[in-house]
C-alpha cells in the first residue's frame, strides 16, 4: 500500500493492521487514536445484517487493539444515524457487575457523537466520506469522536460537541485540538441544487460561502460543497484556535484503493474506523 503519510498525518503499519493516526495527538501520550485503512478488513456494507456487524467488527477490534496497547473491551461504538446528538459518557454500563457488550449497545443508538473524561473508555465511529473529527481539550483531559456526514455537517454536530465539552467538563475552547480526518472533499462532493441551497440557507453568513458552493455544470444544476471549510468555520465561530484545526488533507474518494468511500463504491463500501480513548 502507498504510503499516505504528510505533514499532518503518519501511515503506521503495526502487527498487520495499517491506519493513520495525527502528528499533532502524537504529541499526548495520554491519547489513543487513529484511522484505519482498508488493509485491515473492516469491510462492513451497508446490507450486512446486525450479527454480522458485530462478528467482524469483534474480529477486527482484537488485532486493533493490539496494535494500539488498548483492551478492546474498553471500546464503545455507537450505532450512527446521521444525527446531531452527541452523548456524554460519565460511566460504563454494568449487568450483574459484569461490562455490558460495548458494540452498538441501545444506549447509544442514534448518536454519532461521543466525549468523555474516562480513562477507561475507547469511542470507536465509523466513516465513509463521512467527515471523523478528533476533539481533545489536554488541559481538562477530555476527548470527543465526532461523525459529521453531509447532515451532521449542515446541522452543526461539530459546532454541538463543542458546547457540549464546555457545558459538561468546563471546557476552554481555546485549549480544545481539533483533528479533522480523511472525508470526501470538494472535489468529489457533487450535490444537486436541492442539498446545495440547504447549505447555503444554514450557512449564509460565513464570508467565504461562495467559495464553499461552487456551480459546476449551470444546466444540470450541480454544485460542489467543501465541507471541511464549513467545519473548519463553525468550529473557528465555536471559539476554537485556527491553529489548533488540522486537517488531515486527504480525499477518500481519491484515495479510494486504500480507504473505503461510500461514494466510490456505494453499497459495496466498506467502513473505515476512527477510535480515540484516553489511556488508563
Amino acid at each position: 500500500m502507498q504510503d499516505l503519510s504528510n505533514d499532518v498525518v503518519v501511515h503506521i503499519k503495526k502487527n498487520g493492521t495499517e491506519y493513520l493516526q495525527f502528528r499533532r495527538l502524537l504529541e499526548y501520550p495520554e491519547l489513543v487514536h487513529c484511522y484505519t485503512l482498508k488493509a485491515n478488513g473492516f469491510d462492513i456494507a451497508g446490507n450486512d445484517t446486525y450479527k454480522e456487524k458485530r462478528d467482524i467488527l469483534y474480529s477486527n477490534f482484537e488485532k486493533l487493539a493490539k496494535a494500539l496497547n488498548i483492551d478492546k473491551d474498553t471500546i464503545i461504538r455507537p450505532y450512527q444515524t446521521h444525527t446531531n446528538i452527541v452523548e456524554s459518557i460519565k460511566e460504563v454500563w454494568y449487568d450483574n457487575h459484569e461490562r455490558k457488550i460495548s458494540i452498538f449497545p441501545k444506549e447509544l443508538t442514534n448518536v454519532d457523537g461521543l466525549i468523555t473524561n474516562q480513562k477507561d473508555i475507547t469511542f470507536s465511529l465509523s466513516f465513509a466520506d463521512c467527515t471523523p473529527i478528533y476533539l481533545y481539550d489536554p488541559v481538562k483531559k477530555v476527548i470527543g469522536n465526532i461523525h459529521s456526514g453531509w447532515k451532521g455537517t449542515l446541522t452543526r454536530i461539530g459546532k454541538n460537541a463543542v458546547e457540549k465539552m464546555i457545558e459538561e467538563y468546563n471546557c476552554n475552547t481555546k485549549d480544545i485540538i481539533c483533528c479533522i480526518g480523511p472525508c470526501i472533499k470538494k472535489c468529489h462532493f457533487e450535490v444537486s441544487k436541492d442539498v446545495a441551497d440547504l447549505f447555503k440557507e444554514e450557512f449564509c453568513e460565513m464570508e467565504d460561502i461562495n467559495e464553499i458552493i461552487t456551480c459546476i455544470n449551470d444546466l444540470e444544476q450541480k454544485y460542489v460543497i467543501d465541507t471541511t471549510r464549513i467545519n473548519q468555520n463553525m468550529l473557528r465561530e465555536a471559539g476554537l484556535l485556527k491553529e489548533n484545526i488540522i486537517d488531515s488533507g486527504i480525499c477518500t474518494v481519491c484515495n479510494s484503493k486504500y480507504m473505503h468511500s461510500y461514494r466510490a463504491y456505494k453499497e459495496k463500501a466498506g467502513r473505515n474506523t476512527a477510535i480515540l480513548g484516553l489511556r488508563k
